[in-house]
């Protein structure tokens, strides 16, 4: 049975520091939940977009760790970036893309590859893994 609200992250990072680049929204989309899908990465991104995706994917890592995560408030755009490699569902058979309590995880064997700076640091710390003052230098 589908819940009547969206699970919200408390400390997880809202946006990337100095850009418009949302990591979380703050309220459920009243025409529907964004599905989640792979958006492929080309070579020749932008700087700032790589950057973003490096500073989510550490946020994602801090945050939950190798352990499953619900989508709750993690903004699908950004999800879907990464969406498919780096994060994967946690039970293929039950998910619904299209929905908050869609539960995922981190592919960490892809991840450790892709993102091997951000995969060294511990993991699966939560909120508190997270200073007040933290600006990403990636």
């Amino acid at each position: 049975m589908a819940r009547d609200y969206m699970l919200k992250y408390r400390g997880f990072p809202g946006r990337l520091p100095g850009s418009d680049f949302q990591f979380t929204v703050r309220r459920a989309n009243p025409k529907g939940v964004t599905p989640l899908k792979a958006l492929e990465r080309y070579k020749d991104r932008k700087h700032v977009d790589r950057r973003a995706d490096n500073a989510f994917m550490e946020s994602l890592w801090i945050y939950f760790g190798e352990e499953p995560f619900e989508r709750g408030n993690l903004d699908a755009g950004r999800l879907s970036w990464l969406f498919g490699r780096e994060v994967i569902p946690a039970d293929p058979d039950n998910f619904d893309p299209a929905s908050y309590e869609a539960m995922l995880m981190i592919n960490t064997k892809i991840a450790r590859v892709t993102f091997a700076d951000v995969m060294e640091l511990e993991g699966g710390q939560g909120p508190d893994g997270f200073k007040e003052d933290e600006i990403w230098d990636t």
